[in-house]
């Protein structure tokens, strides 16, 4: 196995593993952070951290900790995504080119191009996560504004 194939396949063992840690945090947590609240109370002081379902669904209060790591681990999975993408497409590299050959578009052309596509889009994604993220922890909501009630533990 050469040493491009070697480095592929640890990517895509290492995003797997990062998918699978992720899956047990928002099992433990009951939701993730980027999806969650902060509230704080009518005084302006901290009450709790709520991690929140991806449906909309309310989760359970978190300590800080969990909810900061929640929230990165979140925003994580999209340049896992990516990373998992891009080393199977260069996997296949070589499959692609030698089977579009006599194509309208080179196989070199469209493994740039869908390279390009991948790499923009987990780009975009990744930092709207981020900012999501940052929203929720620079605007606490208050009690009044009601999120959505916690699942029993």
């Amino acid at each position: 196995m050469d040493k491009k194939t070697k480095t592929c396949i640890g990517i895509i063992l290492i995003g797997l593993a990062n998918f699978f840690a992720y899956t047990m945090l928002y099992m433990f947590l009951g939701g993730e952070a980027v999806n969650g609240w902060v509230v704080v109370g009518a005084d302006g002081q901290l009450v709790h951290y709520l991690t929140g379902g991806t449906d909309g669904t309310g989760g359970r209060a978190v300590s800080e900790a969990e909810f900061l790591l929640s929230g990165v681990h979140s925003i994580s999975i999209w340049p896992t995504v990516g990373a998992i993408l891009l080393a199977m497409l260069m996997l296949a590299k070589d499959h692609i080119v030698s089977s579009m050959r006599s194509s309208r578009v080179g196989g070199r052309t469209f493994v740039t191009v869908l390279a390009t596509i991948i790499a923009f889009s987990i780009a975009v994604i990744t930092v709207w996560f981020i900012l999501k993220f940052a929203h929720k922890l620079a605007y606490p909501i208050k009690p009044q504004d009601k999120p959505p009630p916690m699942r029993p533990l």
